[in-house]
């Protein structure tokens, strides 16, 4: 399966994916941690039968600082749009 999408300077470009990840994942909770030479962001579900790993991504330095100025502008332009998003603490997740 095949997605047309804008690329950081507008081009258009084609992602191929299967159909099991064009689905996407759905993740309520994210660990990042680091060496010298990579940042590891593992992607978390926690679910009443315990936490799950969704994905691993590891990326260089150099690209994790991308990856958080592309965060920091969508959420900006989000915000712009929709209201201001309020930042609470972590939750307590209490399974009935």
């Amino acid at each position: 399966m095949s997605k047309e999408s804008r690329g950081p300077q507008g081009q258009q470009m084609q992602i191929n994916t299967g159909d099991d990840m064009s689905r996407g994942r759905y993740s309520n909770n994210v660990m990042v941690t680091h060496t010298a030479e990579e940042f590891i962001i593992e992607w978390l579900f926690n679910s009443p039968n315990g936490i799950h790993l969704v994905s691993r991504i590891i990326v260089s330095p150099g690209h994790m600082k991308r990856i958080v100025e592309a965060f920091r502008e969508n959420l900006g332009k989000y915000e712009g749009k929709f209201g201001s998003v309020v930042s609470t603490g972590p939750p307590e997740q209490k399974f009935h």
